[in-house]
């Protein structure tokens, strides 16, 4: 199966508006930064979209998306879910429906804020057609095992996900022992890493590493950042094993 990273930025993006600071002038490609998000290929050839940020178009032109056969909903904070009107794109390509899965409250909020996308299919798509499965346990998608991570982002409670070995962790203050034990034996971990100095609702590179090093994944990758981390500086401080994800990263697990 393969990882794309769509955006690896923080709910500003990088560069920042008006901000001409290191990492916003910067010409290196990674340290421009749109809203997280990720896509997922199953070896079915089925893809999987964690979040839709508003960013989605630009990351499905640019990563040559063609196609999603259900997304995966973190929370519903802006950076992570107004892009979801862009899925219109793919329902007309394929033709289908397209599932959306998440907490309770988390699809509840998609109902009451975008009701106009769901919808059966019928003759005329020029409209999302999507439809809400709210989960809180491990569930399978197209021959997969996908298990929601509970974490906490400040004071509401938001979903991880763990797809095979790996594992998505985005928005973390923090990560509850019983859902350090769903973390066990996994193989490449994508992990929240604000900035340096502390946050009420993300954990920073600090928390960050101490996380890394308990679920002591054999790669991790950070994301989630805010234009006060520049890639090379905050990759020349981290441990082996540890690394700086990017837009565009493309990574292989089972």
């Amino acid at each position: 199966m393969q990882l794309t990273m769509l955006g690896v930025g923080s709910s500003a993006g990088t560069p920042v508006v008006g901000c001409d600071c290191a990492t916003c002038c910067s010409t290196d490609p990674r340290n421009k930064r749109t809203r997280s998000s990720a896509c997922i290929t199953l070896d079915s050839g089925h893809v999987l979209l964690i979040d839709t940020g508003p960013d989605m178009r630009q990351q499905a032109l640019r990563e040559q998306l063609r196609r999603v056969d259900a997304v995966l909903y973190t929370h519903t904070h802006a950076d992570h879910l107004h892009g979801i009107d862009d899925l219109r794109a793919f329902c007309q390509l394929q033709r289908q429906q397209i599932p959306l899965y998440g907490r309770y409250d988390a699809m509840e909020h998609i109902a009451s804020r975008f009701g106009y996308t769901l919808r059966e299919p019928r003759d005329f798509w020029d409209l999302p057609i999507l439809s809400i499965n709210p989960v809180s346990a491990p569930f399978s998608l197209f021959g997969c095992e996908v298990t929601p991570i509970p974490v906490k982002h400040g004071y509401i409670d938001i979903h991880g996900y763990r797809i095979g070995n790996l594992a998505y962790l985005t928005d973390v203050s923090e990560i509850p022992d019983e859902s350090m034990a769903l973390l066990e034996g996994v193989d490449v971990l994508l992990l929240d890493c604000l900035r340096h100095k502390p946050h009420p609702t993300h954990i920073n590179v600090e928390q960050s590493l101490a996380y890394a090093s308990l679920i002591n994944a054999r790669v991790t990758y950070l994301f989630h950042m805010t234009h006060e981390l520049e890639f090379e500086a905050l990759s020349a401080m981290l441990p082996p094993g540890v690394h700086v994800a990017y837009d565009g990263l493309q990574l292989q697990f089972e």
